[in-house]
């Protein structure tokens, strides 16, 4: 896939740090599989990734965390 950002890069399988904000709520989550171009490094999720990613980021915010780093779990 080319990226939609640049428009000059290819993506390619590999791993990255996501952040989320909601409110007074910082989480990040590590080691998140996405498509990154080679380019300029922006990433793409698939959409199972996503959900899990932001079901994580949901359960941080209910759970009133200030700030929560995680490592990505499927």
């Amino acid at each position: 896939m080319n990226c939609v950002l640049c428009k000059n890069g290819a993506t390619h399988p590999g791993k990255v740090t996501v952040t989320l904000e909601r409110g007074t709520t910082v989480v990040v989550v590590r080691e998140v599989p996405a498509e990154v171009c080679e380019n300029c490094g922006e990433y793409y999720l698939d959409a199972p990734v996503a959900e899990q990613v932001y079901r994580q980021g949901e359960a941080a915010v209910e759970r009133r965390a200030e700030v929560e780093i995680l490592r990505y779990a499927a």
